[in-house]
């Protein structure tokens, strides 16, 4: 286990230090945490080291920094009784062992000194309650009190005491509970999946940064929709998601039904997680049907219907981003882009025209590759013929983009003739025919009645000018 455990992706050099500072401080220490169990999972290089003092940590923080040869800036929180220092692009913390107490308004507990074992009680998982020695007379020794060895081997998320109290101390362990879950494709224990469903409105208490933190990390797994359906399940989707919980279900009507959009969007996210790592994107695809549930309609000429939930689930993007205190910038506005145009190339498989093609792509702009990726994740029917037909058309769409983009540049494109020119041209002073007129531009290269180039523009621009009453310079 020791020789295992020292070929670890950062040099041993830094656990012999720690030990050696330790001895000198006369105190223990022990690597305890996220870094054992991704180490035992063998999941990768570590970005972060959790050491655990039976003493002062931050003592023990500014000694290792002592003795290493470039002396590194030691970082205190006094508030928790904590220090960070970086070694070789590693964050190593340093806390001292403690035992905590909660009161019911609150995840921030009262903190008081402790052992070993009480530190490792107090961890949310048996899988993170693993510790290893960097003590001298069992340097490498693995603590594991609660069998989280035998959690890793059989892939089970557990709390080390009761799950309930687990949860309900602090609450936001149930949405890491789903995360890792979701991330090591673990099973959760029945009984904390229970104590999960119980504590659900304890979320309330959380700030709303802590659960998009784990709600992104979420949707950055492998299969986004493992959580997604463990959040459902443990009740705990209504409170962050509601607009995703408003998407289940199918109607009847006079025989005919609406297929689950809820399930039809996990399906999505997983999708476009296989082509992308993009988390916007993901959110995109998270979010794409939002707008269905309040334009659901039932016509008796055509059945179900959807009218606008394109540019309805657009508007209600910034509203979730808001309410969840998530960036209201060029993210939110690109996860926007993609809900209100998620339809347009779907609608343009059946009829590829240059023009409805050129529109498609200067609206999209540079992001007309990712709204393509996102539609044909749209993809989930079963039908395999169907499937491949929907597919097949979309290659064509892909084709005549990268047709139309070639010939008629009309990415992010401006009208050839400036408001300048058009000034000039007429002898004008501001006025709202100046805008007429570039906007009738615009649109006679998107529909192709014109080149974008400056000659032909410059002439459509004379004549349109003449034709709104103006006179040449």
């Amino acid at each position: 286990m020791e020789k295992q455990f020292f070929t670890a992706a950062i040099s041993t050099e830094i656990f012999k230090i720690i030990s050696d500072a330790s001895k000198q401080l006369q105190l223990e220490s022990y690597v305890i945490g996220g870094f054992v169990r991704d180490f035992l999972l063998k999941r990768g290089t570590a970005k972060d080291i959790d050491i655990v003092a039976i003493g002062s940590g931050i003592a023990l923080a500014e000694k290792v920094a002592s003795l290493l040869p470039n002396k590194p800036k030691v970082q205190i929180f006094k508030t928790y009784g904590t220090a960070m220092l970086r070694y070789k692009d590693v964050d190593i913390e340093f806390v001292g062992a403690r035992k905590e107490s909660y009161s019911e308004e609150s995840r921030n507990p009262l903190i008081f000194e402790g052992t070993l074992q009480e530190d490792q009680n107090r961890r949310d998982f048996t899988i993170n309650a693993l510790a290893l020695s960097l003590n001298e007379e069992n340097f490498g020794a693995l603590l594991d009190p609660f069998n989280g060895m035998e959690d890793l081997e059989n892939g089970i998320i557990k709390t080390p005491l009761d799950p309930d109290i687990t949860y309900s101390d602090d609450p936001l362990r149930m949405m890491r509970a789903i995360r890792f879950a979701t991330q090591l494709n673990f099973t959760i224990e029945t009984a904390s999946l229970a104590a999960i469903a119980k504590n659900a409105k304890r979320l309330e208490i959380i700030t709303r940064e802590r659960i998009v933190d784990e709600l992104n990390k979420i949707m950055g797994a492998v299969k986004p929709s493992v959580g997604f359906l463990l959040l459902e399940q443990t009740h705990l989707l209504s409170q962050v998601l509601p607009e995703l919980i408003d998407l289940k279900g199918v109607e009847e009507v006079e025989g005919q039904k609406h297929k689950d959009n809820f399930y039809h969007t996990l399906e999505v996210v997983d999708n476009i997680s296989e082509n992308t790592a993009d988390l916007w994107l993901r959110w995109a695809a998270l979010l794409h049907d939002i707008g269905k549930a309040p334009t659901k309609r039932f016509s008796k000429k055509v059945g179900w219907t959807f009218h606008s939930h394109e540019f309805v689930g657009a508007k209600m993007v910034y509203n979730l981003f808001k309410r969840l205190r998530m960036p209201l910038n060029n993210k939110m506005k690109f996860v926007q882009k993609m809900v209100l145009l998620s339809s347009r190339p779907i609608v343009l498989a059946t009829d590829v025209t240059d023009a409805a093609v050129r529109r498609l792509v200067f609206d999209a702009g540079d992001d007309i590759h990712s709204l393509m990726t996102l539609c044909e994740a749209d993809i989930t029917t079963k039908n395999p013929k169907k499937f491949k037909k929907y597919h097949q058309n979309f290659e064509v769409v892909r084709s005549k983009i990268k047709e139309v983009e070639e010939r008629d540049r009309v990415r992010n494109f401006q009208p050839p003739v400036s408001g300048e020119e058009i000034i000039k041209a007429f002898n004008l002073k501001p006025c709202r025919e100046i805008g007429q007129i570039k906007e009738a531009i615009k649109e006679a290269i998107l529909e192709g009645q014109i080149p974008n180039e400056h000659e032909a523009c410059y002439d459509f621009m004379l004549a349109k000018g003449v034709g709104l009453g103006l006179t040449l310079a």
